[in-house]
């Protein structure tokens, strides 16, 4: 049994077995450590994953590097996360002549993800290790996420789980939460003499790709229904739900016995569930071409009213504010628009964000914004009055910051996500992928940012 190594030669399994030993490394059975040692599986998973010249991937346990050096020369960049500091060391040594790849020695489940966004999209792989698979996957693939596409080895047991149909006892909150937002597919079973040490079982390669499912949810609130429904698994659900609904109508609604028991719920019913306790009074209304805007002129003086659809249609001119949120790390949260909005959907956008109705001020409509859109009540201070341009989508903005450090509350109409990031890694990521932000958030950050870059110190 062989494989390939970076450099064109041959390294065989003993060889990789000698490499653990000189840098000291005695595979763990608490860490789940076994190391693939066969060339032909390594070389078939890595095609799993569809490499391409302008990727970026990251691989998350590469131990020795079997699979990795099937990518090095295929993609743009390698990122490896490795938690065993010897082999992060040995394996930096190994690709120290290669500038597309970088090392990080930590932990797959607490590497910061929020800087592969620069990079997106991002390709996922890795040979995880047994004991802690589930906390990176949860990671990297829990939505919102730069990852488009991953192919993992894992248990079989843990892969038969997150494939698993509701009425069957493997299916649980991990085949909801990953069913709910990616397809995956088991494509191949690897037996246990392909790795040292061989582990006791069989593990299983599996691809996965973002779900194509349309509904628009509270992607929080659905989580805490499904880890509800099964923190009992043998009771039945009626008894584990919140007050926001009626479980006897949802249930009847959607065809279910009013005694029927987490397992018994399919992905799509949890998801209408999900809708139906959800007592967000904006929860169905992303944006309303009725409503009544005051049209400007260059000086911000109001000529005459029109509807939201007139204005946005003949872009005219209007007013909207956009506030930028700050904690005490002096984070700042954007927001991921929701595919139902009718400007920029799926796109990230300033904390908050909207058009003052006819007649109201600018500072009240940012504390209104601030309310409706995250359920923040915090005081704002106005920093800057932008004109309008193609850009700002020919508003006069009014930008402001505010200060929240406690919890968020926002209607999936409007917000899909909210992620608090550095200021570092979101210039990063401007510079990067501008495109993957709202034109008036960039115009709204540059003037932020050339004046108030040290802002919170």
């Amino acid at each position: 049994m062989s494989i390939e190594r970076f450099d064109g030669r041959t390294m065989i399994a003993s060889e990789i077995i000698e490499v653990l030993k000189k840098h000291g490394v005695m595979p763990s059975k608490k860490l789940g450590q076994n190391f693939l040692c066969d060339a032909n599986v390594a070389r078939w998973i890595v095609d799993q994953l569809e490499p391409q010249p302008e990727d970026t991937v990251v691989e998350v346990g590469p131990g020795t590097g079997a699979l990795t050096e099937h990518l090095v020369g295929k993609v743009k960049r390698v990122i490896l996360v490795e938690f065993d500091a010897r082999l992060a060391e040995y394996l930096t040594q190994k690709f120290s002549d290669c500038d597309d790849v970088e090392v990080h020695h930590f932990d797959g489940a607490r590497f910061d993800v929020r800087n592969l966004y620069k990079h997106a999209p991002i390709k996922f792989l890795g040979n995880l290790p047994y004991s802690a698979g589930g906390a990176i996957m949860r990671n990297f693939m829990k939505s919102p996420t730069p990852v488009v596409r991953a192919v993992l080895m894992l248990q079989k047991e843990f892969i038969d789980r997150i494939v698993a149909k509701h009425r069957t006892k493997e299916y649980g909150v991990l085949s909801l939460r990953m069913q709910s937002e990616w397809e995956s597919k088991p494509v191949k079973t690897v037996p246990p003499e392909a790795f040292h040490p061989r582990p006791l079982i069989d593990s299983t390669v599996m691809t996965c790709v973002p779900s194509k499912n349309s509904e628009v949810y509270d992607k929080r609130l659905f989580d805490e229904l499904v880890r509800r429904g099964f923190s009992q698994r043998r009771k039945q659900v009626k008894k584990q739900m919140p007050e926001s609904a009626d479980w006897e109508e949802v249930a009847k609604s959607l065809g279910l016995p009013v005694t029927a028991r987490a397992e018994e719920i399919s992905l799509e019913q949890w998801i209408k569930i999900t809708q139906a306790y959800d007592d967000h009074p904006l929860k169905n209304l992303p944006q309303s071409g009725d409503e009544i805007f005051d049209v400007v002129d260059e000086d911000d003086e109001v000529l005459r009213q029109e509807t939201r659809s007139v204005v946005h249609a003949e872009n005219l001119l209007h007013r909207a504010v956009h506030i930028l949120v700050f904690n005490k790390k002096k984070e700042v949260l954007l927001q991921k628009r929701s595919t139902l909005k009718d400007n920029f959907p799926g796109v990230w956008d300033s904390s908050a964000a909207g058009h003052l109705n006819s007649g109201e001020g600018y500072d009240e409509c940012a504390v209104r914004e601030l309310e409706e859109e995250l359920g923040i009540d915090a005081e704002v201070q106005h920093i800057a009055q932008i004109k309008p341009s193609e850009n700002t989508g020919w508003e006069h903005i009014g930008l402001y910051v505010a200060r929240h450090d406690g919890a968020l509350r926002f209607p999936c109409s409007e917000v899909e996500h909210a992620v608090w990031f550095g200021m570092d890694q979101l210039n990063d990521w401007i510079s990067a992928r501008p495109e993957a932000f709202a034109t008036g958030f960039l115009e709204c950050w540059e003037v932020f940012y050339e004046k108030f870059s040290n802002y919170g110190e």
